[in-house]
């Protein structure tokens, strides 16, 4: 049995994790599992944002003109029973159609743009913490390098201080090494992880923009401007020719009798 592991003995000896030891000490592994820490949400943030991430379709662009251009003929219910499994994981989609049907329903208007706000924000919530946790690596990771600086000099120099002055350079090559070591590593781990989060911030703020004017069209169709149209649309299905006829005679003849009425005035002012 022991002839058995043998093998796999020697390669944990001289494995990569007893070489990092070697190079940088108990630092550079920190420094290793933070690194992977990064990768792996940096991959879940790509995968997220591909998946649900608010974005302007040319079909929701579409709504939002014909929103604009005539408000009646635009049926939310009718829109969620097109959309396709894919755009329902869409937030601004949703969205878009919430604060339609909302303004279809005539209600308050500071409340519709409360509550489209808060929809918004929450939209864009899933992507801060990631983002969160990448910044806090590229921010750690120089710091740590810098920790395992300070423990290579010291030990640099408690090998000066056993050989009470007289160590020559290979017994301080070792601490050097280490502290090197993990400077070089610190770097390498923040720089691409500083980038990654301004490249990540600059994406979300690209994408809080297009929520923001897509969220300006929707609302800067007015509820009277909705209910103006609705009214010079039923007005002609609701009134036939013979009902109009009647209204134009009763309008004639209240003005002749308004007429009458003001000439009666007149001439008994003159009389008196």
């Amino acid at each position: 049995m022991s002839n058995f592991l043998a093998p796999f003995s020697s390669m944990l000896a001289d494995g990569p994790f007893n070489q990092l030891l070697a190079m940088g000490g108990p630092v550079m592994i920190v420094l290793l599992v933070t690194a992977l820490l990064g990768l792996i949400t940096f991959i879940y943030l790509i995968l997220l944002g591909a998946l649900y991430a608010p974005r302007l379709s040319r079909k929701l662009k579409s709504i939002i003109t014909l929103w604009q251009q005539d408000p009646s003929g635009v049926n939310p219910q009718a829109i969620r029973q097109q959309t396709s499994r894919w755009a329902k994981l869409n937030p601004l989609q949703n969205l878009v159609t919430n604060t339609i049907e909302a303004r279809q329903n005539n209600q308050d208007d500071r409340q519709v743009r409360e509550t489209s706000a808060r929809d918004a924000q929450q939209a864009l919530e899933p992507f801060e913490a990631p983002l969160k946790i990448i910044e806090v690596i590229a921010a750690l990771a120089p710091l740590l390098g810098l920790l395992g600086t300070v423990l290579g000099m010291m030990e640099a120099f408690n090998a000066m201080a056993a050989a009470e002055g007289r160590a020559n350079a290979s017994q301080l090559s070792g601490g050097i090494y280490e502290a090197l070591t993990t400077t070089a590593a610190g770097l390498v781990v923040a720089i691409p992880f500083a980038a990654l989060a301004a490249w990540i911030e600059f994406r979300l703020r690209r994408i809080h923009k297009v929520v923001n004017n897509t969220l300006v069209s929707v609302l800067s169709v007015t509820p009277e401007a909705f209910s103006g149209q609705q009214e010079t649309v039923s007005k002609p299905a609701s009134e036939g020719p013979i009902q109009a006829a009647a209204r134009l005679s009763r309008a004639e003849v209240k003005g002749e009798q308004e007429c009458e009425t003001h000439d009666r005035q007149r001439f008994t002012h003159a009389i008196g």
